[in-house]
C-alpha cells in the first residue's frame, strides 16, 4: 500500500456514526481516534503492513468499533525514521487529536515518539516495539505493550541453544536499541562461548562481510535478529554461501516468521525460533483470528499481525471498561491494566511496568499437512516469563 509522505492516510472504519440511544454513553457517537503510525516503506515495510492489517481486522470484526464507540484509524508511515516518526506523531496528536497511538515497529522510532505522546497524556499501545528503557527506569503510565519486551524472545533462544548443547555461537543484530536488547537477552540465558558479536546497519541488505567472518570464526551455531527484509536477505545469502551445512541457524520469531518463510522458501526448513505466539496455538480466539486473517488477506498471519490484532483488542477493552470516558485517564489506565480481552496467545496479564508476563514457545519451520513451509510449535521454553527490567520501574502517577 503506497502512502504519501506528506500526510497520514485516513481510514475511517465506520460508514457513519450511530444515532444516540437511550441509556447509551453521552460520548458514544464520537469516534475513538487512533493514530496508527508504522513502517510502511523500505525493508521493514512488511512488518508495518502486517501490524496495520491485524489491527484493522480486529476493528472490522468488532463492527467498526472500539469499546462500543465508532473507530477512526488514521494510518501514517514513519519510514523507520525517528525524526519522521516524531514529526508525524506530533501531527496526529495536535491536528488529528487522537485518543490512542499504536503501530511502531522499531524501537529507535518508539523512543523518539514516546516523549511527545506521553507529554500529551495519550495512551500508547505497542503492537511491537518494547525497548528496555520503557520497561525499566523510564517506564510510563501511558505506555502499554501488547507484544513483549525486546529481550524476551532472545532470552528464550539463548536457553534453547544452551539446552541443545551448542558451545560456540556467533551473534548478529542491527545496530539500534532493539538489536542491542536482543543480544543482551540472548546472552542472559546462553551459557556457552560467544564466537563473535556483530552489529550491522539497520537498512543493510548485503551480508558478504558478515558471512566471511562466520567462515573464518567457524562457530557451531549463529543467532540472528534481522527483522523483515534484513532476515530475508541474510538467510538467502547464508544458505547460498553453503554455510548452513556446518552452522546451525537460530533466530527469534521475527527472523523465522511467515513473511520471511514466504520470501525464502525451502532453505528455511529446520530453522528453530521462539515466540510468544504461533498460528497453530489451540485456543478459540487464535483460531478465529487465523481463519479470518487468511480469509481477509489471503496469507497466514505473522507475529506482527497477531500483535496488531491484540493491540486493538486491548484498546477495545480499555474503552469499554472505562465506559467510553476517555477524558478520565485514571479510568482508562485501570481498564488497560486489567486487560480483560481474549488474546490470541491465550492467557494475558501485565506486570507492574505495563509489559506482559507470558509464555514463550519453541517453534520449528517445517512442512505442514497442506504442503506449506511454515512454523510448528514444539513446546514451552518459559512459563509466565517476566522481563529483567521490571524491578527498576518505579511507575509514576498520571
Amino acid at each position: 500500500m503506497h502512502l504519501p509522505r506528506s500526510a497520514p492516510s485516513r481510514l475511517v472504519l465506520t460508514a457513519a456514526l450511530a444515532a444516540a440511544t437511550a441509556g447509551a454513553w453521552a460520548q458514544s457517537t464520537e469516534p475513538v481516534r487512533v493514530g496508527l503510525l508504522s513502517t510502511l516503506s523500505g525493508p521493514g515495510a512488511g512488518l508495518g503492513v502486517d501490524i496495520r492489517d491485524g489491527f484493522q481486522l480486529a476493528v472490522k470484526l468488532n463492527g467498526g468499533k472500539l469499546g462500543g464507540r465508532p473507530a477512526e484509524v488514521i494510518v501514517a508511515d514513519d519510514q523507520a525514521n525517528p525524526e519522521v516518526g516524531r514529526q508525524t506523531a506530533d501531527r496526529l496528536i495536535k491536528r488529528d487529536k487522537v485518543d490512542f497511538m499504536t503501530g511502531i515497529v522499531f524501537s529507535n522510532v518508539m523512543l523518539a515518539v514516546g516523549t511527545p505522546t506521553f507529554q500529551s497524556k495519550i495512551f500508547y499501545i505497542s503492537a511491537n516495539a518494547g525497548p528496555s528503557q520503557y520497561a525499566g527506569e523510564q517506564c510510563n503510565p501511558y505506555f502499554f505493550s501488547a507484544s513483549y519486551q525486546n529481550d524476551n524472545m532472545h532470552e528464550a533462544v539463548g536457553k534453547t541453544v544452551t539446552d541443545k548443547g551448542f558451545k560456540r555461537v556467533a551473534l548478529i543484530a542491527p545496530n539500534y536499541p532493539a538489536g542491542k536488547d536482543a543480544l543482551t537477552g540472548f546472552k542472559r540465558f546462553y551459557q556457552g562461548e560467544i564466537a563473535s558479536e556483530t552489529y550491522t546497519a539497520l537498512n543493510q541488505l548485503d551480508y558478504g562481510a558478515e558471512l566471511s567472518k562466520l567462515r573464518a570464526t567457524k562457530p557451531d551455531a549463529v543467532y540472528i535478529f534481522l527483522p523483515g527484509g534484513l532476515g530475508i536477505n541474510f538467510i538467502k545469502q547464508f544458505v547460498g554461501a553453503g554455510l548452513s551445512k556446518d552452522i546451525t541457524l537460530f533466530g527469534p520469531g521475527f527472523s523465522g516468521d511467515e513473511d520471511v518463510i514466504k520470501a525464502v522458501g525451502d532453505p528455511m526448513l529446520g530453522m528453530f525460533n521462539t515466540s510468544q505466539w504461533g498460528h497453530d496455538m489451540d485456543n478459540a480466539a487464535n483460531k478465529k483470528f487465523v481463519a479470518e486473517f487468511e480469509k481477509e488477506y489471503g496469507r497466514l498471519p505473522t507475529l506482527y499481525a497477531a500483535q496488531g490484532y491484540d493491540a486493538a483488542r486491548l484498546m477495545d477493552a480499555g474503552v469499554r471498561d472505562s465506559k467510553g470516558k476517555l477524558d478520565d485517564k485514571a479510568a482508562v489506565k485501570k481498564a488497560l491494566e486489567a486487560a480483560k480481552f481474549d488474546s490470541v496467545r491465550g492467557a494475558f496479564k501485565f506486570n507492574t511496568n505495563h509489559f506482559p508476563i507470558q509464555d514463550y514457545y519453541l517453534r520449528v519451520i517445517t512442512r505442514d499437512a497442506k504442503g506449506r513451509v511454515t512454523n510448528r510449535t514444539l513446546g514451552t521454553v518459559f512459563k509466565n516469563h517476566a522481563d529483567a527490567y521490571a524491578a527498576n520501574c518505579k511507575m509514576p502517577g498520571l
